[in-house]
Order: C-alpha cells, then sequence, then structure tokens
C-alpha cells in the first residue's frame, strides 16, 4: 500500500483540503505540523493517536514540525460548553518543558519543535488586525460550528479571535518554513481551514491538510483530561502497569481499531491477530498485541516486561514477588492506611474498616478468606509489624476474592 492508503486503511483520514494532497504525500518530501496547547505538563493517550500519525508520516520520509501553542495556550480553545480557565504564564513555562520532553523522546529528537509565542509575543494589535484579521471575513467565522454552538451560552473576544491565531501560525510556518501541510484531530478542522484561506488570501498559493477521527473508549467518550479518563504519556503521572491494565482490558469492540491507530503494525499483521483473536476471543490475543506494542513504542520494552510480570504476579497472587515500590503502584487507587505501632491482625482489620465488626473479622479469618501478602492467614493475635511487611514498607490485605487493601508502615 502507499502511505495515503495505508492511512485510509486505518483510519486515519475524516477530512481532506488538497485535491491532490494522496500524490504529495506518496511522491513528494513535504514539511508537515501538528500542534497542541500546554494545558498541562504531559500529554495523554488522546493526543498519542496524532503523534503516531504524525510520526508515520515522518518514517516515510516527511518532515516533522511539533508546534507547543505557547501563545494560544494563553487564550484557550473555544470548548462546546464553557469558556476554558485562563492558564498563568509560569504554568505555560512548566508545561511546554515537559511536553517538549516528551515529544523529542517519541520522535528520537527527530522532530522540529517549535513555540507559537516565539512570533507572537511582539506583534502589536494594530498590526494583527491588518495582517490577519483584515482577510478573514466575520460571517466566515461565525460559520465555524464551535463558534456557532457557543453563541448561543456565549463566546468571549478572546475565544472568538483563536481560529485566527491558529491560522497565523498556519501561515507563519508556510512562509518561514516551507510547511504546507496540517494534521491534526478533526475537532480542528475550523481552524486548519482558516489557516489555508488565510494561506491563500496572502500569498495565493495553497496549503493542504487532513484530519483524523477522535478516538474514543468503547463508552463513546474522548480520551482527555476533561472527560476524567485521562491516561497520561508521562510514565510517571500513569504508570506502564497502569497503561497495561488499561489496554489490556480493551474492549473487543475498539481492539482492531486501536491496532490500527496506535501500531506501526502492518496490516497483513493485524489482520492475522485479528482473525486468531477471533477464533478465541477469551485468549485476548490482540489485547496482548496491543498492549506490547504501544507500551514497546512509547516506553520501551524494559517498562513493557515490567508491567506484564506485575500482572502476572498479581494474577497469580504472588505478590512477595514484588518490591514494595512495585506494589504501591499496582495498587495505587485501592484503600490504604497506615501503620504506626504494632498491632494485632483483628485490630488491624477492625480500625481500618477492612471488616465492620470483630465478629465479621473472625467469619472471614474462620472461612480462609483473609490473606497478608498472598498468604492465607487464620491467626486473630497475629502480631502485625515491619517484620512481616514487604521490603519492610508495605502489606497488602485481600478480604474475599477481589477486595484490595494496602498498609503502609510508618
Amino acid at each position: 500500500m502507499t502511505l495515503f492508503e495505508d492511512l485510509k486503511w486505518r483510519g486515519l483520514i475524516k477530512d481532506v483540503a488538497g485535491e491532490d494532497i494522496e500524490k504529495k504525500l506518496n511522491d513528494e518530501v513535504i514539511t508537515f505540523y501538528w500542534g497542541t496547547d500546554p494545558t498541562a505538563d504531559s500529554l495523554h493517550i488522546g493526543h498519542y493517536s496524532s503523534l503516531v500519525t504524525a510520526k508515520r508520516l515522518y518514517k516515510a520520509g516527511h518532515k516533522p514540525i511539533l508546534l507547543v501553542g505557547g501563545a494560544t495556550g494563553l487564550i484557550g480553545d473555544p470548548r462546546p460548553t464553557a469558556e476554558r480557565e485562563i492558564i498563568a504564564f509560569d504554568t505555560i513555562a512548566k508545561n511546554i518543558e515537559g511536553i517538549k520532553n516528551q515529544i523529542d523522546k517519541i520522535f528520537d529528537g527527530n522532530a522540529e519543535l517549535v513555540n507559537n509565542y516565539d512570533w507572537t509575543k511582539e506583534m502589536d494589535l494594530i498590526t494583527f488586525l491588518r495582517d490577519v484579521g483584515k482577510y478573514i471575513n466575520i460571517n466566515y467565522m461565525l460559520d465555524k460550528d464551535i463558534i456557532r454552538r457557543r453563541l448561543e451560552t456565549g463566546i468571549t473576544f478572546a475565544e472568538f479571535t483563536y481560529t485566527l491565531m491558529q491560522g497565523y501560525d498556519f501561515l507563519h510556518l508556510f512562509e518561514e518554513k516551507n510547511c504546507i501541510m496540517q494534521v491534526e484531530g478533526s475537532d480542528q478542522w475550523g481552524n486548519i481551514t482558516t489557516g489555508i484561506d488565510l494561506i491563500y488570501k496572502k500569498t495565493g498559493k495553497k496549503a493542504y491538510a487532513f484530519t483524523m477521527p477522535l478516538i474514543l473508549d468503547a463508552n463513546g467518550n474522548k480520551f482527555g483530561k476533561s472527560e476524567g479518563n485521562a491516561l497520561w504519556l508521562d510514565i510517571n503521572k500513569t504508570s506502564s502497569y497502569e497503561l497495561y491494565q488499561y489496554l489490556i482490558n480493551s474492549d473487543d469492540s475498539k481492539v482492531e481499531e486501536y491496532l490500527k491507530v496506535f501500531t506501526f503494525l502492518p496490516k497483513e499483521e493485524i489482520e492475522r491477530i485479528m482473525k486468531e483473536h477471533l477464533e478465541a476471543p477469551h485468549l485476548r490475543i490482540a489485547q496482548k498485541a496491543l498492549t506490547k506494542e504501544f507500551i514497546t513504542d512509547l516506553h520501551g520494552s524494559l517498562e513493557y516486561e515490567k508491567a506484564q510480570k506485575m500482572s502476572e504476579v498479581l494474577f497469580s497472587g504472588n505478590v512477595n514477588d514484588l518490591s514494595a515500590d512495585e506494589i504501591e503502584i499496582c495498587f495505587k487507587g485501592v484503600p490504604n492506611f497506615e501503620i504506626t505501632e504494632e498491632v494485632t491482625l483483628i485490630d488491624m482489620l477492625v480500625n481500618n474498616n477492612i471488616v465492620s465488626s470483630r465478629r465479621e473479622a473472625r467469619e472471614f479469618l474462620n472461612s480462609n478468606a483473609i490473606t497478608l501478602n498472598g498468604n492465607t492467614v487464620t491467626d486473630e493475635n497475629m502480631i502485625i509489624n515491619s517484620d512481616i511487611a514487604i521490603d519492610n514498607k508495605v502489606i497488602v490485605i485481600r478480604r474475599g476474592k477481589k477486595k484490595y487493601f494496602l498498609g503502609i508502615i510508618k
């Protein structure tokens, strides 16, 4: 397949600007850009689908420019429902640094990084209105989907001009770096076409673009922090283990799409994986392939192997094979409590609401339903202290089959 055919097969092309874009991508070496505003100090999995697409173009020989919106981030891209909160200058700077490090790692230092604050900070209002605002009709802006939807609830002038700022970014990169194409998620189509229109009106030349469909989870929600389900690309915010657990539990209805979007596996390999998966869905062959490719590409093979080991150990119940630090990652989010002094087992269970009463504690103990660090315990007078803790730091308590608690020795 050609590059364009591969992108279409993977479902990565939604909107297209430029009737000869296929020829440009297949037969020429072009410079293109993808951008994001630094609203957090890390990108998330919602961004990653676009980054992987940009990396496909790079691997095919095209030249990527990755734009971090130090200027547009200070304004905020209009949301469908309400205005974004204004972000402080120092927060923007911190966020940019985190994002730049991630992009540099993903592209092995081979993508040019730019910040639109660098070419807008010296531009005065009069110049902006003459060089940008003069060329874009107000009716054209009102017809943008996101602006039209916000007119009912109200939109500030700052948000209203966001599309002009992003359009000017495209013009600047077109003129200064011969960047002829923009590649974004489909929610940016209105801003992209503003840039294409501005380029044509100011230079008489043609620019290109394509958008990718937004990647949704099985419930139809976007992968983004505003949706409350962000999986961060920063390993310190979302561990490889957490990413592993999410991906390995991907819904069967979405896993083929995720394999196409998030991995560099060729068409033949994905089709083979899906054939085997459909023959034995309970083996989760497709999810395993997705998890391995995704984590290895993002964080490296060692992180994938570490996450896989942690998952297998937890499934077997042999938590003693994990370090205290690994356990704290695995059980992030489960109820936890501190143990500051020696205490009997039954008192620990009752005092930390693992059971509702001493009577219930004895019922669980007598039915072998309580484990400490994977070992069944029955003696209610057993002493709990650092001697029995993993690395003298943590104790994993399981009540019944699935209810976990974490005791932390202090």
